[in-house]
């Protein structure tokens, strides 16, 4: 794909590419990196001037992307869409790209131990930092943390190759780059520092202690709804694009938002330029967004998927669902936050605005994948709250009820449920050895990587997810959030 073939409908890098170093390296070259974080830097070069560009890196999977972005100069498309039609744009920062698995461990290296390399940036999914939700910590004896120990100069993680890496540049005298988490958790710059120095203990106490005094892990709060790349999608791109096809093209909403920590030793894009907020403390933004947006989500995902609603967009058809998510967002969670001057009654109208996008198809059993890594930050810290306060949750234990519903791995016709989840096989082996009804309940309560040991010993928690579980087995989907509003 080159910028000579593009449709007059795309906005075309008019920026010198060449004068783009790789300045930044991203691990994690999956779509929402392309539709955001790629669309800040182009958006940067394209108004501002920046010699900020991208060497993109894939470790697990993800090799088509590699191979398809090679071979089309390093472009790739995003369309933002919405009810009124779409609008497409041609990313042009990618300077370098990279597969562990294709181009070698050594090249990987290289590009992250160049000198000019000042930040490394990540969207790995909560379950590529191999941690435990419900405590922030890493997973000493996960199997590839323990062959990441055992072989530190040939890792398998992505926590793994940082350090290796960070090594690589200590041994030459080099500065530490930036660690900069991208991925839904909260605090992720911390969970990432503990990650890491906890890996490097492991590995070697003197680089442990180099790290903790010279790697900054600045938190950040990224928002925009990027739903899973469909054939579909790729046919309108090729149209919007006049005939030329881009297998490395993403689709998403318009609105984006970025909040980030200022702790960049050396040296970052100037993203606020283009409409980033650089701010002392992320936690406040980020709890919000992850209890409010990603919480109603997830509430949507599991128990609109019961209910038979393909898409988020669908469920919003449902006003009884469309009332849960609002009620959810502003009864249950809003109490939580710690927000000040924001008003939420209009964040959550906002957010529910975006939901009724029509244009974008995005797929409850998408949003319901990992949901043992997303639940703690999403519903449980948000019930862990109203229990120390003694207020009430319906809406969160409907939400942790429909997970476990999903979890049992049939929906409502007893037709089999996908399940795509780190935790699967634990999560099939209680729902065999359990009846269906409390006892499943309790069951799958009892995963203390993801409800701790402090919520299936609370008999106010078990009692009311154990209600609305049962709610969801003689009502069903539709008709449990029907009464919920009705209540």
């Amino acid at each position: 794909m080159k910028n000579n073939l593009l449709s007059a409908n795309a906005i075309v890098p008019h920026y010198d590419r060449n004068q783009l170093k790789p300045r930044i390296v991203h691990l994690g070259f999956g779509a929402f990196h392309r539709a955001h974080q790629g669309v800040y830097a182009d958006l940067l070069a394209s108004d501002h001037g920046s010699d900020w560009g991208y060497c993109e890196v894939n470790l697990i999977g993800g090799e088509q992307q590699i191979t398809d972005i090679k071979q089309q100069d390093l472009l790739y498309s995003v369309a933002e869409m919405d009810s009124d039609g779409w609008r497409a744009r041609v990313v042009g920062v990618v300077r370098q790209a990279l597969h562990l698995n294709v181009d070698g461990l050594e090249a990987v290296l290289a590009a992250m131990a160049q000198p000019e390399v000042a930040i490394v940036s990540l969207t790995i999914t909560e379950k590529g930092y191999c941690y435990r939700p419900a405590t922030g910590q890493l997973i000493a004896d996960h199997p590839a943390i323990q062959h990441d120990i055992a072989n530190p100069n040939q890792p398998q993680t992505a926590p793994g190759l940082i350090l290796a890496a960070l090594r690589l540049r200590r041994s030459r005298g080099l500065p530490a780059f930036t660690v900069m988490s991208c991925d839904n958790m909260p605090e992720n710059g911390h969970v990432t520092r503990n990650v890491i120095t906890q890996l490097a203990q492991h590995q070697d106490s003197e680089l442990a202690d180099w790290v903790r005094e010279n790697v900054s892990f600045p938190s950040t709060m990224v928002d925009r709804i990027v739903p899973a790349v469909t054939p579909e999608t790729l046919q309108h791109l090729e149209t919007l694009l006049g005939g030329v096809a881009d297998p490395a093209g993403v689709a998403c909403e318009p609105f984006r938002q970025w909040v980030i920590e200022d702790n960049f030793p050396q040296g970052r894009p100037a993203w606020e330029k283009v409409g980033a907020e650089l701010v002392p403390d992320v936690l406040p933004y980020e709890e919000m967004k992850l209890r409010m947006l990603n919480g109603s989500h997830s509430f949507l995902a599991y128990l609109g998927y019961l209910a038979g609603y393909p898409h988020i967009n669908d469920c919003m058809q449902d006003d009884n669902f469309a009332a849960a998510a609002r009620r959810l967002m502003l009864e249950e969670q809003a109490p939580t936050l710690r927000t000040e001057g924001v008003d939420l009654a209009r964040y959550a109208d906002s957010l529910l605005a975006r939901y009724r996008n029509t244009a974008l198809k995005h797929r409850t059993w998408q949003i319901a994948m990992d949901g043992t890594q997303k639940l703690p930050q999403r519903m449980l810290d948000s019930i862990r709250w109203h229990l120390a306060n003694g207020s009430r949750f319906d809406c969160l234990a409907l939400g942790v009820a429909g997970w476990i519903r999903y979890a049992s791995g049939k929906d409502e016709q007893g037709q089999p449920i996908e399940i795509s989840d780190p935790l699967r096989d634990e999560m099939a082996s209680r729902v065999a050895a359990s009846e269906d009804g409390p006892a499943r309940v309790q069951a799958l309560l009892q995963m203390e990587s993801v409800f701790g040991r402090d919520l299936p010993e609370n008999p106010t928690f078990v009692n009311n997810v154990t209600a609305a579980y049962q709610q969801l087995l003689a009502l069903g989907a539709k008709s449990a959030v029907a009464k919920l509003i009705a209540q």
